[in-house]
């Protein structure tokens, strides 16, 4: 597998690995988010990263791997480790997504809360037009985990799960454009850690990233 480019990510503390092919198949769009080994295992790649000193999370989507560390570690070096078994790896070390999977992440999410609420599609064509697109592009994404009442709840994956701007000013952005588009009574919380203040990103949180990681 090459490694077509390196990106840094508004949040500092995870990096973007493009590849040169599609991890995931293109089914549902299936996503992974690895937290421990025990998550990864059958996935070489991400068990491989995950062993590695600071790594905290792997997470795979389409095109890319984001990396996140514990902040304690000097990102030229990191990424030199991280980008040797990506360099090493086939295909299907990394691929976790199947028809079979699709189908049954898709059963999963039947049995969330609010799934059945009538605004649900307009909620997550909202989501997938004008939002996951952005978070896509800074190495990140996100997973709707219900809606309770009038209240979505979501979990940050990727680059966006640690970010402090994905608590402020992402999480603003989602919460005004539903409130405009589907229903003006929703709010959005998200499920996981709170992130730790003092990081990079600010203002809206979302769009392009920083691009330009160094060669490797």
């Amino acid at each position: 597998m090459q490694i077509k480019e390196i990106e840094y990510t508004p949040n500092p503390n995870a990096v973007k690995f493009i590849v040169d092919e599609d991890i995931q198949p293109k089914v549902g769009g299936v996503t992974q988010s690895f937290e421990s080994i025990e998550e990864a295992e059958g996935v070489p790649l991400a068990r491989d990263v995950l062993e590695m000193d600071h790594v905290e999370t792997v997470f795979f989507s389409a095109n890319y791997i984001t990396v996140t560390q514990d902040g304690d570690a000097e990102w030229r070096d990191l990424m030199r480790e991280v980008a040797e078994p990506i360099r090493e790896a086939e295909l299907e070390d990394a691929r976790t997504g199947t028809i079979r999977e699709a189908e049954e992440e898709a059963e999963d999410d039947e049995d969330k809360p609010g799934m059945d609420d009538p605004r649900m599609p307009e909620i997550e064509e909202a989501l997938e037009d004008e939002i996951i697109p952005y978070l896509e592009g800074d190495g990140g994404g996100l997973e709707i985990e219900g809606l309770v009442d009038d209240t979505l709840k979501i979990n940050y994956q990727g680059a966006c799960g640690s970010c402090p701007a994905s608590i402020t000013g992402t999480l603003m952005s989602i919460e005004h454009l539903l409130k405009k588009e589907v229903d003006n009574d929703l709010s959005v919380e998200t499920t996981g850690d709170t992130p730790m203040p003092g990081g990079m990103g600010g203002g809206g949180g979302m769009g392009p990233g920083m691009g330009g990681g160094p060669p490797m």
